[in-house]
């Protein structure tokens, strides 16, 4: 069987690289233009487009799919990379995490298949991963779907679930839902490949819908519930980080753990090496064990009480 592949950051270079150990030709991927990024904000490629590198395979990188985009340049790339498509000998485009609409002209083309972080029609969009973990889910999965036009609408082809950790962060749940889809989709392959695969569609009660995460986002609100700021500090970690301001200061808060405390909002009710770092919230309090000043390491509390004080502080 042969593979399109349309997908940019690693959680999607995972099932690439499954499928590619898996032994399946992909003559052609797709992903996001390199992106300025790091200290230096050097151009730098993709997650997918190394791995597509690195084993010889051609990369398309239009800016849009949408042959209709008002652009003229974006319309022209559009238009290039749906002439490859035809132009290219394959079965099936497999789609993870590209960041780009796939528009019916591309639909049209050849089966299209999706690798989704989320129990479908659970978690819909764009940051599926995040948003189980700040609602406080209990567990999560990767579903492999078709696709259509629809926002993650399509039938369900490949269900499998996940349980959250109460200390799982965004990071270290994308890791295993990455490997979970690696797996599952290569099973969808064969499976389609025998023609045992059979599509459900999705139910219509239940669907919510993740939002992209955005940076305005990562100031925590103490006047919310211990429990809901520490899931925003895990659901926050890597990115954006959640923060809070203590004085001129904007301070990283990478972990954190509900505990009882009474207090205002924002108080700083302890800040000693024995009590760690103890913050009054709406309800109960929360222990911050690692943090991250402007221009710092992230530090765990002891260590970074060595280097800032709390006295006459308070978050905002």
């Amino acid at each position: 069987m042969k593979v399109v592949f349309a997908g940019t950051p690693e959680f999607a270079a995972v099932a690439l690289r499954a499928l590619l150990d898996a032994g399946f030709e992909v003559p052609l991927v797709l992903t996001q233009p390199d992106r300025p990024a790091g200290r230096g904000m050097q151009l730098q490629a993709s997650s997918v487009k190394q791995v597509a590198l690195a084993h010889g395979i051609d990369v398309l990188q239009p800016l849009s799919l949408r042959m209709d985009a008002k652009d003229p340049q974006r319309a022209a790339e559009a238009q290039a990379a749906h002439a490859r498509l035809l132009a290219t000998d394959y079965d099936v485009m497999v789609v993870a995490a590209y960041g780009l609409i796939l528009p019916r002209s591309t639909l049209d083309i050849k089966p299209c298949i999706n690798i989704h972080g989320s129990l479908l029609p659970r978690w819909r969009g764009a940051a599926p991963i995040h948003r189980a973990i700040e609602a406080g889910d209990h567990d999560t999965g990767v579903t492999i779907m078709e696709m259509e036009e629809g926002l993650d609408t399509g039938p369900m082809l490949l269900m499998e679930h996940l349980p959250i950790d109460a200390t799982d962060t965004t990071g270290s749940l994308h890791d295993k839902l990455a490997a979970l889809g690696g797996r599952m989709i290569v099973d969808a392959l064969r499976r389609m490949a025998a023609g045992t695969l059979e599509a459900v569609p999705q139910p219509e009660d239940g669907v919510t819908y993740a939002a992209k995460i955005g940076k305005e986002e990562a100031k925590l609100d103490w006047s919310l519930p211990a429990e809901a700021l520490a899931r925003k500090v895990r659901a926050f970690n890597p990115f954006p980080g959640a923060s809070g301001q203590a004085g001129a200061s904007t301070i990283k808060i990478w972990n954190a753990q509900a505990v009882d405390g009474d207090g205002r909002p924002g108080q700083v009710l302890a800040a000693d090496a024995q009590h760690g770092i103890v913050v009054a919230c709406g309800t109960g309090a929360l222990r911050l064990t690692a943090l991250q000043k402007p221009g710092g390491k992230r530090l765990a509390a002891a260590e970074f009480l060595k280097g800032f004080s709390f006295d006459g502080l308070a978050f905002a």
